[in-house]
């Protein structure tokens, strides 16, 4: 058979998460003829922020800024970086253990001009 809207009910769900991570729980529903268990996994992770960095150096000499990437969750972190702008060079992935801060080596040589 086919529920419709009149076969369902709602139950609204508040969740404040105090940081980023993996967050689990369980709801247990239950009637004179029926047990139910909802298994909940959440995660939560930052809002996407801009960074501005700036590089200052001699003309035509090659500079590297190492970022700290803190990993405060749960599990290990895999990150893709994405590079864009002429000169700029990093490796294309970095792993960041659970509690571990990693450094990210942005490496700016500028090309001379004509």
């Amino acid at each position: 058979f086919l529920l419709d809207e009149s076969d369902t009910v709602g139950l609204p769900i508040k969740f404040i998460p105090p940081d980023t991570g993996s967050y689990h729980c369980q709801i247990l529903l239950k009637s004179p003829c029926d047990v139910r268990v909802y298994e909940i996994e959440c995660v939560v992770s930052k809002d996407q922020v801009d960074a501005e960095l700036e590089f200052l150096t001699p003309a035509y000499q090659s500079v590297i800024q190492n970022i700290p990437i803190s990993n405060t969750s749960s599990v290990d972190w895999k990150l893709e970086a994405k590079l864009e702008g002429e000169g700029f060079y990093g490796p294309p992935v970095i792993n960041v253990g659970v509690g571990e801060t990693a450094l990210y080596p942005l490496t700016f040589n500028p090309a001379a001009e004509n």
